[in-house]
């Protein structure tokens, strides 16, 4: 796969809800801002409500150059063409490959300690995620923070590229990508209140540079 930009916008449904915005209003702020890679979660849609969501999301980035994830669910994958992530606990990449077939897809999983991401180096994961780094609200049954040193031990781990999630802001996002990150996943730090999706990302987009 292509080398993955440094800023990796998460566009979570309950989130936005959350915070009174639109997925599509959402969409539209990263796209404006020159966000390369987008991931959409939804826990609790219909298949009916994330296809929707997704369509808004493609119209939105129509002709610009971003890779498109969505979250967990492998068949609405199939069916939008869209890249796939999953967790440590959902299909495994190798099934999913399978599911696939010869279609090009990218496909990420989470990581949370030792095994796991050297089972997700070992196998045909495109790329790898980690954390969650520091604390964070935007997941309720998040892991244990791994800290700055559990991204530099997932750096020794895997050579695959190297994604870092979990409680990322302007103000240490940097430091994720010097221990070792070559992505840094970003929800919250992205809806702060009071000030613009669209700036926070430029900001995240500067600081990243």
């Amino acid at each position: 796969m292509r080398e993955l930009p440094r800023l990796y916008a998460i566009i979570d449904r309950a989130t936005l809800d959350a915070r009174g915005m639109s997925v599509r209003e959402f969409a539209r702020e990263m796209a404006q801002a020159g966000v390369g890679v987008v991931q959409y979660r939804d826990k609790m849609g219909t298949p009916d409500e994330v296809l929707h969501a997704v369509a808004e999301i493609t119209a939105e980035f129509d002709g610009r150059d971003c890779l498109l994830i969505l979250n967990d669910r492998v068949d609405l994958a199939l069916l939008t063409g869209w890249g796939v992530h999953v967790g440590h606990q959902d299909m495994r990449p190798a099934d999913v490959r399978a599911l696939m077939g010869d279609r090009a897809c990218v496909i990420g999983v989470s990581t949370h300690d030792d095994e796991q991401l050297i089972a997700a180096d070992e196998g045909c994961a495109d790329y790898v995620a980690v954390g969650p780094v520091f604390a964070t609200a935007s997941k309720a049954d998040a892991e244990t923070a791994v800290g700055l040193e559990g991204v530099r031990r997932a750096r020794e781990l895997t050579k695959k590229p190297l994604v870092a999630i979990g409680g990322i802001t302007r103000e240490n996002a940097r430091s994720v990508v010097d221990a070792g990150a070559d992505s840094v996943a970003v929800i919250g730090g992205l809806l702060l209140k009071g000030e613009q999706p669209r700036k926070l990302a430029e900001d995240f987009l500067e600081i990243l540079r």
